[in-house]
């Protein structure tokens, strides 16, 4: 199995407001999408920020890699169930309020590509390359702000 897939059922949002996050998330590393998700103060951010972060967790123990080494297969949003209310209208009329929710499913996989083309022993060697870039990277950073 080189995928892993987390699918989530009706989430308490309608999926519009969902859909208007991932066209902004799906070109980033999931690690980088909790990043941006983290300072957004939209109620949709918060919801998509404790999705992903399941399901990397979820990633993480099915096909034994590091964080760093995921990628998105597919981010979609779809229509949940619809929760029918009335509320009393003009002239002893009613007016519907419809409580839409939303299904999500997001499907990881590794940026190497399948995983049956990488040996089991160059992963954990791989894994700690991306780390080394990123030490690099911030004593980089460090240095440039001195």
């Amino acid at each position: 199995m080189s995928k892993s897939k987390t699918y989530l059922r009706n989430l308490p949002i309608p999926p519009k407001k969902l859909r208007s996050l991932l066209p902004s998330i799906k070109n980033l590393s999931p690690m980088k999408s909790l990043d941006y998700l983290f300072y957004s103060r939209l109620k949709a951010a918060k919801i998509l920020y404790q999705a992903i972060k399941s399901a990397i967790n979820n990633a993480k123990q099915a096909l034994k890699l590091d964080a760093n080494l995921l990628k998105f297969k597919t981010l979609k949003v779809d229509e949940g169930i619809k929760l029918k209310r009335y509320r009393p209208g003009p002239r002893g009329t009613i007016r519907p309020i419809k409580r839409r929710r939303s299904h999500l499913e997001i499907v990881l996989e590794p940026k190497i590509g399948d995983r049956s083309l990488v040996k089991e022993s160059q992963l954990p060697e791989l894994a700690k390359r991306s780390l080394e870039k990123n030490q690099i990277s911030q004593k980089k950073t460090q240095i440039l702000k001195k």
